[in-house]
């Protein structure tokens, strides 16, 4: 028990006693001093939640110091949650605009499970509230799991004060009232987070780019995100690369342009708030197709990318990313490694050697990997006779160095459509990410090949786009047909034709086979001057498609050739393409 012989108790008292007397004192002499000047003083609201502040934070460490002195233990106990989370300016402006209007109580309440002040000084002002000032307009189940109010001298002064100040004429009540509701619904999910990894996901909620837009649900789908590990898989592609390679496990304005002139000029480049759609057939490089696209932005233009697929899995969408960019002459002029290497020598961990002479070589000539030599000896021997394995290095030096323009990337296995909407949205508001790819617009989970469904699916993309003005792509699967590739339609689409409707731009590629190169020529211009055949390469990873433009809101819906190495994810655009005269009778267009 506390008695009146304590001297540290009493010495805390007389302080608080002081503080508090000479406060009051203050605002009795300025009182009088207005009086006699026979003038007003404009408000100071900052002024006011400052003073508030010094009081409340004196009565709390006071309430601290008694329950101490009554506990076994002389330690304060641990916090649940970090200093991050806790805003005292923030409680004392909601709870001093509740005794202003306590009917707002009605409105503006946390329940039990939803309250957590950081203030026990603060937290009793609250259910005195709930049980005196707004009690009439309380909601009955507000008070459920509420004790009465801990019986404190100095809160009826505190009271007074928050209940005369002029604050509902400085403070929009309602987005107070979000605010410290989004601060308590990251304390309730850290407090109950299972591990420490998802306590520091939720942690950096609070400092996501644009935080402050996000609504209370909004946080709450993105504390869920974070909790649904087991179905969504999420990664910074760009992030350990080095790791991941060497470990042998493993509106009408212009947008950004695309790797292709022609198609950045038909397009207007890469524009916000629209839906680009691009068809292939299986197995035809859809998401190669959107990796080129996702580097090109990332990378050359500087932007955060998304990419979010249903297809390829994380090492893969890395490997790939790591072929892109050894191979992509543009992006080379930043990394300045000037090299070229095929996918699978990456996979299979091939390189040349510098001196072919002085080190054991396979039948390919690639430098052999020694019987019970470890992947990390094996590495340690390469970087001092092979300068085509440094550049590599070298390259995924650069790729860790890339924070600023990321390629952020989740796999979804099942997944319903409010998942594509919750990733999408919080990477919007953590990262400010404008630019997403979704590989491969398929309907949801629950409603595989309803052709209804899939329209919905891709009415949430671009509803999505136009709400948060960003960029979406989106590949899609092209039926296995005898349709030529000059001849393409939107009735070559394997998934919904109505789906075409919601999109603000749509491509379908074909390739040409090889017996038919010769129908074929292309040009520069659309006119169709100079027009030239189309080669033939030794190398069959060599292919041309034929990308026809069904769909394209911004203008001009052209025929256009590109040639493209798949091994190496080398996207050309070589111009416009058509049959040539003495086979245009096989153009059924």
């Amino acid at each position: 028990m506390i008695t009146e012989e304590n001297s540290d108790y009493k010495i805390l008292e007389t302080n608080l006693n002081k503080i508090l007397n000479k406060g009051k004192a203050q605002l009795e002499t300025e009182r009088l001093k207005k009086e006699e000047e026979n003038k007003e003083t404009e408000f100071d609201k900052d002024e006011f939640i400052y003073q508030l502040q010094g009081e409340i934070n004196v009565l709390d460490e006071r309430e601290r110091k008694i329950a101490r002195m009554n506990s076994s233990s002389d330690e304060e106990p641990a916090p649940l949650y970090p200093p991050e989370l806790d805003n005292l300016t923030l409680e004392i402006i909601y709870i001093a605009l509740l005794y202003g209007t306590p009917n707002a109580i009605s409105k503006f309440y946390f329940e039990k499970d939803l309250c957590f002040f950081s203030s026990e000084i603060i937290l009793n002002l609250y259910k005195s509230v709930i049980f005196k000032e707004g009690e009439k307009h309380a909601p009955p189940q507000l008070k459920e799991g509420f004790n009465f109010p801990k019986a404190i001298s100095e809160l009826y002064d505190l009271k007074c004060a928050m209940a005369a100040a002029p604050l509902d004429q400085k403070y929009d009540f309602e987005l107070i009232y979000r605010e410290l509701k989004k601060l308590f619904i990251l304390k309730r999910s850290y407090i109950k987070a299972p591990t420490r990894k998802i306590q520091d996901k939720i942690l950096e909620i609070k400092s996501y780019i644009k935080y402050k837009n996000m609504s209370a649900d909004e946080v709450e789908a993105a504390i869920k995100q974070i909790n649904v590990t087991n179905r969504l898989s999420q990664a910074v592609l760009n992030n350990n690369i080095a790791e991941f390679w060497l470990d042998d496990k493993n509106d009408l304005r212009e947008g950004i342009p695309l790797p292709f002139p022609v198609m950045t000029k038909v397009f207007k480049g890469f524009r916000k708030g629209e839906i680009m759609t691009y068809a292939m057939p299986s197995n035809a490089g859809k998401s190669r197709f959107t990796v080129n696209l996702a580097c090109n932005i990332a990378f050359i233009h500087k932007k955060k990318v998304l990419v979010v697929s249903n297809e390829m899995t994380e090492d893969k969408m890395r490997l790939c990313l790591l072929t892109t960019i050894i191979n992509n002459p543009e992006i080379q002029k930043f990394h300045k490694q000037k090299l070229v290497k095929n996918e699978s020598e990456l996979l299979e961990f091939k390189f040349r050697a510098d001196n072919p002479k002085e080190v054991l070589l396979d039948e390919q000539g690639f430098i052999k990997k020694l019987d019970n030599e470890t992947q990390e000896d094996f590495v340690k021997r390469l970087i001092t006779i092979s300068t085509e394995f440094n550049q590599i290095l070298e390259v995924t030096k650069w790729l860790n160095e890339q924070i600023d323009n990321s390629v952020y990337f989740v796999h979804l296995t099942e997944y319903t459509n409010n998942d594509l909407h919750e990733v999408i949205s919080n990477y919007m508001y953590k990262d400010g990410i404008e630019y997403v790819f979704y590989d491969t617009l398929k309907s949801d989970v629950n409603n595989i090949g309803n052709a209804d469904e899939l329209k919905k699916t891709a009415t949430l993309l671009s509803e999505l786009a136009q709400k948060f003005d960003i960029f979406i792509g989106a590949s899609i699967q092209l039926s296995e047909n005898s349709t030529l590739p000059i001849n393409l339609t939107i009735n070559d689409l394997s998934v919904s034709k109505t789906i075409k409707e919601v999109f603000d731009s749509l491509t379908l590629f074909k390739q040409i086979q090889r017996n038919h190169l010769n129908d074929y020529e292309y040009s520069d211009s659309d006119r169709f001057t100079n027009c030239k055949e189309l080669e033939v390469f030794e190398d069959p990873d060599v292919r041309y498609y034929i990308a026809v433009i069904d769909k394209n809101r911004a203008g001009a819906k052209p025929k256009l050739l590109f040639r493209l190495n798949l091994a190496y994810n080398e996207w050309h655009e070589l111009g416009y393409v058509k049959l040539k005269e003495k086979y245009s009778d096989l153009n059924m267009s």
